[in-house]
């Protein structure tokens, strides 16, 4: 990697969202560099994961500029990573604080800073909404599809006009679907790969890009210092796509699972989506199964990651099929599946 990537004890840093999954990855290894970190956190949030380190906790919400403007204060860098996630009780409103004004909050308290060196903003790939023709690149227009992509959307496309702007510096990291030790998300792809018969929804090819947390992480700290990145937009992914039955089937071999498959028509699932979406989202009850959640089975999702390799020199921790294993073995171990 590029020497530029070792930040160290001269840097402050602020991260928001460090708690979660993700966050809480970036938090433990800037603390391993030996950085001095602050984390926004909520109260309530859960930091038991993140007790043995030397952390600041700002207590408060990314929102409050009360809270975000004294924490800006002093900082090198902030990462962002502060995302609200798709549940049937978040209201549209949360969506806009924590994606929108937030970035607003925190970008303009780092303008005031002068001793600011750069703003890492982790947007998605969902600001891309559907690919009609993959794999998309950076160049691909914006095409947000819900009200998650479309403030993260605005978030971004905020942020680039501000520091063209201002001058302040940025570099915005677009991840595709991140795993690893620790996430629930894709939790469920893994259980279905202990199935004895495993049904495959749909009949595309149901291309997926992974990002290992890790490796997510890793990116976000060298594009964070490294010259080239100043201004620059990465999407985040491994150099290709793979299947969801192929990831199935890595961790089904991995399981030692020599399971069947089965293709079956995704409409019955949509509708049944659909149908449990309008029961459940008036009374503030998460749905079973969402329509979005029938997509990830049937949408072809692929990028073009080669401007992060090229850029930066970026070179991957994780293989697909190396970060699969390691990680369905993490759950085996911690008796999650």
């Amino acid at each position: 990697m590029n020497e530029l990537a070792a930040l160290g004890s001269d840097d402050i840093v602020l991260v928001t969202g460090g708690t979660g999954f993700t966050g809480s990855v970036l938090v433990r290894r800037l603390c391993e560099l030996g950085c001095t970190v602050r984390v926004v956190a909520r109260a309530s949030s859960n930091r038991s994961h993140l007790s043995d380190l030397p952390v600041e906790w700002i207590n408060g919400d990314v929102y409050d500029a009360s809270v975000v403007e004294p924490a800006v204060e002093g900082v090198s860098y902030i990462f962002h990573v502060a995302a609200a996630y798709r549940e049937a009780k978040i209201s549209d409103d949360i969506y806009r604080l924590v994606h929108i004004e937030s970035t607003k909050i925190l970008a303009n308290a780092a303008l005031r800073n002068p001793s600011f060196k750069r703003f890492l903003h982790v947007s998605t790939v969902g600001v891309l909404g559907h690919i009609d023709n993959p794999p998309a690149n950076e160049s691909t227009p914006y095409n947000p599809g819900d009200i998650y992509q479309e403030t993260k959307t605005v978030a971004e496309t905020w942020i680039i006009d501000f520091s063209n702007e201002t001058g302040l510096p940025i570099t915005i990291v677009r991840p595709a679907a991140i795993y690893g030790p620790g996430d629930r998300r894709l939790l469920k792809v893994f259980k279905m790969a202990k199935l004895p018969v495993i049904p495959v929804i749909g009949f595309s090819k149901g291309l997926y890009h992974l990002i290992h947390v890790e490796d997510l992480v890793a990116f976000m700290i060298l594009s964070a210092r490294h010259n080239n990145a100043l201004g620059e937009t990465y999407i985040c992914g491994n150099p290709q796509a793979i299947s969801i039955k192929g990831i199935i089937e890595v961790i089904a071999n991995c399981l030692g699972n020599k399971a069947r498959y089965i293709r079956v028509p995704a409409w019955p699932f949509f509708m049944l989506g659909w149908l449990c979406e309008v029961i459940c989202k008036p009374l503030n009850i998460e749905p079973p199964i969402y329509r979005r959640r029938v997509a990830f089975f049937t949408k072809d999702r692929s990028f073009d990651t080669t401007k992060m390799r090229e850029q930066t020199g970026y070179q991957y921790l994780y293989s697909d099929e190396e970060g699969l294993v390691a990680t369905a073995k993490w759950y085996l171990e911690n008796k999650w599946m």
